[in-house]
């Protein structure tokens, strides 16, 4: 008879990296996972953070019930910082505030910055600020504001995105802030999904990436397994940016769906978005007069015309019907151009070892060129 088999001893861990903004959040590796809507629930963001990376929440298509919700099972899953993503111009801004505050919620994240009076009220209670910003002149307005770290997504992200790909967004970006004095942690956004571009990212002076469509794409992530397998069999010419969905610049995959918003008549589908929109109202509770005044301040400080707030309503029920309900013919699937370089599902902490890993031999690497 055999003895007893010896325990197989656990695999090396990466190194940690340390740089100003795993620091400022109190994280062990400089990766983000963004709040994606629909996508960035608890489990997600609680896989994430005990991995070593921060975990974000998505709360823009929660009620606050349920964010409240959320918060908790997350903490029950984790004792690492994560932070919540919010829509700084929703009418219940200040009660999820509040809420963070209560729960004591690391970070705050916003796609569009809070106004200063908030982000003082945060970073009052310690939770640190950290909106998403599209180009340089925004970076240097919200540090103005008190915003603690920014994270630029340039146009090969998915989702909400601009014109500008992030080789060239983010040395924008740290040039500006350079010049004006302001020492921010910048987290580089949009094209990222491995070792490799994180050491790229570092050697351009940002202090971290985030990555949405590469952690929407592992076994973490609740989004169906056939929506998944639909993501990995896309190629890079496979997403599109589209201003049929809510009137804004959206990079999606190419769906029939998408082929017929793009091809369609702009009054049908202003029709489906007022439809979409009344549905997402009737799911969430809110009221025709909450919608109305939010609508008013997203068009004050987005600047966007009525037929594209109206168009906003798309956004939360086409996300949904694809990434929740797995229709990937009626409904929209956000994703980045890195899709086309995505091949596996791994889990959150698979793929972070990978990633640091690679990191640390590649920058090993170019040390030695010296």
């Amino acid at each position: 008879m055999s003895g007893p088999t010896a325990a197989q001893p656990s695999p090396a861990r990466a190194a940690g990296l340390s740089t100003p903004f795993t620091r400022l959040v109190g994280i062990e590796y400089p990766i983000v996972q963004t709040g994606m809507g629909w996508v960035s629930g608890p489990s997600l963001t609680s896989a994430t953070s005990n991995a070593g990376g921060l975990g974000i929440l998505a709360s823009a298509t929660m009620t606050f019930a349920e964010l409240e919700t959320a918060i908790g099972k997350t903490k029950s899953l984790t004792d690492k910082p994560f932070g919540v993503n919010m829509r700084a111009d929703a009418t219940d801004a200040p009660a999820r505030i509040d809420l963070l505050i209560r729960e004591g919620v690391k970070v705050a994240s916003f796609a569009l910055a809070p106004k200063p009076e908030l982000i003082a009220k945060l970073k009052d209670h310690g939770i640190v600020v950290i909106p998403s910003i599209g180009a340089a002149k925004h970076a240097v307005k919200v540090a103005s504001w008190g915003a603690d770290a920014v994270i630029v997504q340039g146009g090969e992200g998915g989702g909400h995105t601009g014109p500008v790909a992030t080789t060239l967004l983010l040395p924008s970006v740290l040039d500006a802030l350079a010049a004006k004095g302001i020492d921010m942690p910048v987290v580089a956004a949009g094209g990222f999904f491995d070792g490799r571009g994180l050491a790229a990212a570092l050697a351009y002076g940002a202090q971290g990436v985030a990555m949405g469509t590469r952690f929407l794409l592992t076994s973490d992530s609740a989004v169906p397994d056939s929506v998944k397998q639909e993501y990995l069999a896309r190629g890079l010419n496979d997403t599109v940016v589209s201003v049929k969905v809510d009137g804004m610049p959206h990079r999606v995959l190419r769906t029939p769906l998408v082929e017929a918003l793009e091809n369609g008549s702009p009054v049908k589908a202003l029709v489906a978005a007022a439809r979409n929109a009344n549905e997402f109202r009737q799911m969430t509770g809110m009221r025709w007069t909450t919608m109305l005044k939010d609508g008013r301040t997203m068009k004050k400080s987005g600047e966007r015309t009525w037929q594209q707030v109206i168009m906003a309503g798309n956004t939360p029920m086409l996300l949904k019907a694809g990434l929740v309900e797995g229709d990937t013919r009626a409904g929209v699937l956000a994703s980045g151009q890195v899709v086309g370089m995505i091949e596996d599902l791994p889990s959150c902490d698979e793929l972070i070892q990978s990633i640091m890993t690679q990191a640390h031999e590649r920058l090993k690497g170019l040390g030695a060129l010296g």
